[in-house]
């Protein structure tokens, strides 16, 4: 049996690494004025990906890394949306607004924690600045079933929304109350039917592991009533514990969660019963059905990945807008400010609350296509990287191939002249084999405060 023990290394920077090409460090040496150049030197032939922050929760879930903002006030919801038709006036002025749509998200926070009435207030907002929806728009939002009625639905299904995510995590109800999150199995069923009756084109469901009192046999039930649900993709995480950087996680009791081995056994479960329901894996941590866009461009090797998560709409500048929103163009990306006075005293003075950014060098473009290739379609074509950065891939990588030796001794990929390729257990690995492309782990890798475990 191979021993995945000496690969469980420390290989991501906090519980965004899904999201970027490499450990980059975003920082203040991009300026406003550098990123305003970038905005408005856009090439206008490149779609927009547009993504839309609404931070809003009622209570914590304390397994969550995302940026949110807890109340109950709505004239905070309100004074939030006044803040959104500010930022797009002032992105308006710096943007052509009338590019392509291919792409629009919504994420949170909870985005249904506002009434449809406010839905249908800040889509038409966002459509009064861009047109130009193509007519297949990906258009797409997470929900808690928690926080779903029929009129938010119809408003998002009436103005084009065809996919939408909802978030399960665990239905066991031990590690609900662990993690402050308690959400029965009807509250989720409800809210699939809701989604089929408005006829979304894909729903998706969110699972966690390794959060606390989780076992193989406990999640074995998840899944076994996960899959009765018949969601279109599934999104399975490991949990990433970074207690430093996000502080609702302190509650988390950590002697009760799950060893590396337990974790490595849900996840090749997962795999498993998953396959043998009908669903393929696609990139790192993600499911859909055979018939799923997303086994097209895999065939094609045009799978994407970008901070929306898997997608075949790849070749667009993503647009974050609102509260830590992340931007990101041909070389560059960018960042909102996380923190609410911040982000409105930009906005107050005029400006795109852009608080840091990073502006990518050849050899960063080399090694994001390398790492992006590897983490959505498990294998690099070695030949036609060679083609788009005419540099030969042996020579440059010499160090990252020799880096590879372990992972093809123990049968977890293979290399040819031609390609790069995990076999279905190096799939598994698939963070630790990019890593050795990644020039920027090696800075980070003494401080191991900087990472989540990657199993």
């Amino acid at each position: 049996m191979l021993d995945f023990s000496k690969y469980l290394k420390y290989s991501k920077p906090g519980p965004r690494y899904t999201s970027y090409p490499t450990a980059l460090e975003f920082n203040e040496s991009y300026a406003y004025d550098k990123y305003i150049a970038k905005l408005e030197s856009q090439d206008p032939s490149r779609p927009l990906s547009l993504y839309f922050h609404l931070p809003f929760c009622r209570n914590a879930c304390y397994f969550c890394g995302c940026n949110v903002v807890f109340t109950s006030k709505e004239d905070k919801m309100l004074l939030y949306m006044e803040y959104l038709k500010k930022e797009l006036a002032i992105l308006s002025t710096h943007l052509d607004c009338n590019r392509e749509v291919i792409q629009m998200h919504f994420g949170g926070g909870t985005p249904t924690f506002f009434t449809a009435a406010q839905l249908k207030e800040i889509i038409e907002n966002i459509k009064s600045y861009f047109p130009n929806f193509i007519a297949d728009a990906e258009v797409s939002c997470e929900i808690d079933p928690r926080h779903i009625d029929e009129a938010q639905m119809q408003v998002m299904s009436e103005a084009g929304f065809n996919r939408v995510s909802f978030g399960i995590q665990d239905f066991n109800e031990k590690v609900q109350l662990a993690v402050h999150r308690v959400q029965p199995y009807e509250i989720t069923k409800d809210a699939m039917d809701l989604a089929r009756k408005y006829n979304m084109v894909s729903v998706n469901v969110d699972l966690i592991y390794g959060l606390p009192y989780q076992t193989l046999e406990t999640f074995k039930e998840t899944l076994s009533l996960a899959i009765t649900l018949q969601p279109d993709r599934f999104a399975v995480f490991n949990y990433a514990h970074v207690p430093w950087l996000k502080k609702t996680m302190r509650k988390i009791d950590e002697t009760t969660l799950p060893l590396p081995d337990e974790k490595l056994a849900i996840m090749q479960y997962t795999i498993d019963f998953l396959s043998s329901n009908g669903y393929k894996m696609i990139g790192m941590d993600h499911f859909a059905k055979p018939e799923d866009e997303l086994f097209k461009a895999i065939d094609k090797g045009e799978l994407h990945r970008n901070f929306q998560g898997y997608t075949t709409k790849g070749g667009a500048d993503l647009i974050g807008v609102g509260l830590s929103s992340i931007g990101e163009g041909k070389d560059s990306y960018n960042q909102n400010y996380k923190d609410m006075p911040s982000y409105e005293e930009a906005i107050d003075a005029g400006k795109l609350p852009f608080e840091k950014g990073v502006l990518l060098d050849e050899d960063d473009l080399i090694r994001q296509y390398v790492i992006m290739e590897l983490m959505s379609n498990f294998k690099l074509d070695i030949k036609r990287f060679n083609q788009l950065f005419d540099v030969e891939f042996k020579v440059y990588f010499k160090d990252a191939l020799e880096a590879l030796k372990p992972f093809e001794e123990d049968s977890l990929l293979s290399i040819s002249e031609d390609s790069i390729e995990c076999s279905h257990t190096g799939t598994l690995l698939v963070r630790n084999i990019a890593m050795p492309f990644d020039a920027y782990m090696s800075k980070h890798s003494a401080n191991k405060k900087t990472f989540s475990k990657t199993i």
